[in-house]
């Protein structure tokens, strides 16, 4: 499928253009933050504390005086990057074994696939919160657990697709030819199992910000006073009555980067499906 098509294909998706704007948007917003925040996202003001949403502070302030808007802007550099990161590490690590498990099957196959299925066997958020836990609370051990706790679904999805490849006519003619098995994997097998991998990689960089939210939220993300909207979340708790804007405006990005994600997600499935 060439790339004027899927981009063609895109382009007609309004998931796709909706999706993909919320993420630019944000991602933006995170890059540019010094100049997008109004205030030092740090910094207190003791006279205007739990203040409702003004003119002066368009999402109000939080119980140390802080404005939100500007901790709201800062706290997307976190989760976009844990979201990004995390996911990284679990293509550059999960792909390579699950292309490994399904070319070679035999002894590999077994042996990858047996401990993947054993990382699959425990619930993603519940390895993620222990493999945090162990590793000690900062921003960095969480996108180190994350990444690991969605590994699994990579190695299962590249194994999955490089037994269907590896059966076509065009790579038993490379293995005839005498090609080497690197050469292979790389040329003939990796390119035609992309399509769903990217699909994967955006549907799973959703669940990596929600994750990185959750364990913020448990204290084993990004640690006060850098903000982040899952630690926004947890301290918003006490205060739902006196000061609701507290957690409405983090819990609204968390939710609208979510559902951007899995929209541009859907819409790479609908462009990149060859059967369309």
């Amino acid at each position: 499928m060439g790339r004027k098509t899927v981009a063609g294909r895109l382009v007609r998706e309004p998931a796709a253009i909706v999706g993909g704007f919320i993420i630019v948007a944000f991602a933006l917003a995170a890059l540019l933050a010094p100049w997008a925040a109004p205030y030092d996202p740090n910094a207190s003001d003791w006279m205007a504390i739990r203040e409702a949403p003004s003119a002066a502070h368009w999402f109000g302030t939080d119980d140390l005086g802080r404005d939100v808007l500007s901790r709201v802007i800062y706290g997307a550099r976190a989760s976009l990057a844990a979201g990004f990161l995390s996911v990284a590490i679990a293509l550059v690590v999960g792909l390579p074994f699950g292309m490994l498990a399904g070319y070679f099957g035999g002894v590999v196959d077994v042996v990858i696939s047996r401990l993947t299925d054993a990382l699959l066997a425990c619930p993603f958020l519940v390895l993620a919160i222990a493999l945090a836990a162990f590793l000690g609370p900062s921003l960095q051990n969480a996108m180190i657990a994350i990444g690991v706790s969605a590994m699994p679904v990579f190695v299962r999805l590249a194994r999955g697709q490089t037994l269907a490849v590896r059966e076509e006519d065009y790579v038993s003619a490379a293995v005839s030819v005498g090609l080497s098995h690197p050469k292979i994997l790389t040329a003939y097998i990796l390119p035609n199992i992309l399509p769903p991998i990217i699909v994967q990689t955006a549907l799973t960089t959703a669940i990596a910000v929600l994750a990185e939210a959750s364990l913020a939220f448990l204290g084993l993300g990004q640690l006060p006073p850098a903000p982040s909207w899952g630690s926004m979340l947890d301290a918003a708790r006490q205060f739902l009555v006196e000061a609701p804007w507290m957690a409405v405006w983090p819990g609204m990005a968390i939710v609208t980067v979510v559902i951007a994600f899995n929209m541009l997600g859907d819409a790479l499935n609908d462009a990149l499906n060859p059967r369309e």
